[in-house]
């Protein structure tokens, strides 16, 4: 069972380690960090091992985005994404959530699929040749 809580400094070399293995450098490490200070990133635990974590913002247009969802290479499709993103639903202080991904991640578009989001837009020019799917959900228990 995966357990969510929020990231703290002493997690960062392992976020920087699990996002290594995922993008093949350690280019966001100061983003990481600047998450983690400001309580912006979740982490999902499987006992005592990081098995993902979530990083996400309150200033697109007012609403909650999620900019970063990582998952261990050797963890994925295995719910984790999924129970991040739920979390985040359930403590979200907007009436909306939104986010993206390349037109290639065909994974990271299931799950916003499975988790009822909506296609809401595309971006051109982030990456070249890949557009940028941003994708919205409401949020139910908003109050």
């Amino acid at each position: 069972m995966v357990q969510i809580r929020m990231a703290t400094l002493n997690d960062l070399e392992k976020l920087v380690y699990i996002d290594s293995e995922v993008i093949g450098n350690r280019e966001r490490e100061a983003k990481l960090r600047e998450s983690i200070k400001e309580n912006r990133c979740f982490l999902g635990q499987i006992e005592d091992q990081i098995a993902g974590f979530l990083v996400y913002h309150k200033y697109f247009f007012g609403h909650l985005f999620i900019d970063l969802v990582i998952v261990r290479p050797t963890l994925q499709r295995h719910g984790i994404a999924k129970t991040l993103m739920k979390y985040v639903e359930n403590v979200c202080p907007t009436n909306k959530i939104f986010s993206s991904t390349n037109k290639s991640n065909k994974k990271m578009q299931k799950v916003f699929n499975s988790l009822n989001y909506v296609r809401s837009g595309c971006i051109d020019n982030l990456d070249d040749e890949d557009m940028e799917i941003v994708f919205f959900k409401k949020v139910s228990n908003y109050q």
